[in-house]
């Protein structure tokens, strides 16, 4: 454990007696990207709660920086973790812009005004996002893909130490795809730590390691190339898949 960690250690969870969680143990650093895959209700979406702080472990505990996540206050943790879901909700009044003026909620002070840092952080984000153009727009009146932007750049407004995302690219078109992927790959060598939910392997390739659940527990953990064998995605997804490597980077081809 060091000060520039965020740690899930043997963390448990469950729902109505049912174990989701596992007793995972799992750690991002700041300036790494770590991709989460595994299938439908391996526990992926719950363990990224729980290492945001949304959810408490009912066994074993996360760690942010050197001190447990459930010590800080909750600004405190909004200032250095940005959760981003599948698809939030707002109300429908708001335009883009004041959307993603909440994402700098946890740094104002007791007037809860913001100032020109603020104003700084919004414009810097809805520039990494390209969603400025659209900034006095109502949220219901964009697409979804446009939708799942204004909601990254809210996550980034908040300057976080630590991103984690939930299958970001849904309602991404391909062209967009590419575009998040770049972006995520800047804030990596910015010294961000970013955790992405994917379902997609082969949109986990750009990732420094890549961590696979299923049944609440993580089978692998690794580089990219380490982790999507053929082996373990056959096993777990139960379908005839193939491995071919294009440029040092696994590519996940499914069927015959």
């Amino acid at each position: 454990m060091n000060g520039l960690e965020l740690l899930a250690q043997q963390v448990r969870y469950g729902y109505r007696g049912r174990p989701v969680v596992r007793d995972v143990s799992l750690g991002l650093r700041r300036g790494e990207w770590l991709a989460l895959l595994g299938p439908n209700g391996a526990g992926k979406s719950t363990l990224l709660r729980l290492m945001a702080g949304l959810l408490r472990p009912q066994g074993g505990a996360v760690w942010l920086e050197g001190r447990r996540l459930l010590d800080y206050r909750s600004w405190e943790r909004g200032q250095r973790i940005a959760f981003l879901p599948q698809m939030g909700q707002y109300p429908e009044d708001l335009t883009v812009e004041e959307v993603v003026y909440l994402g700098r909620t946890p740094h104002l002070g007791l007037l809860g005004r913001p100032g020109l840092a603020d104003a700084e952080a919004v414009l810097w984000a809805m520039e990494q996002t390209g969603v400025g153009e659209f900034r006095d727009r109502l949220l219901p009146t964009l697409s979804g893909g446009e939708r799942q932007r204004v909601l990254l750049a809210r996550a980034l407004a908040a300057r976080p130490h630590f991103l984690l995302l939930d299958e970001p690219t849904n309602h991404l078109d391909l062209h967009h795809q590419a575009e998040f992927l770049c972006l995520l790959a800047g804030l990596r060598e910015a010294g961000v730590g970013i955790l992405t939910v994917l379902h997609d392997p082969n949109l986990a390739q750009q990732a420094d390691r890549v961590a696979f659940m299923a049944e609440g527990q993580v089978l692998a953990l690794g580089s990219p190339t380490e982790v999507l064998s053929q082996g373990l995605l056959q096993r777990v997804y139960g379908l005839y898949v193939r491995v071919r490597h294009v440029e040092g980077r696994p590519v996940v081809l499914i069927g015959g």
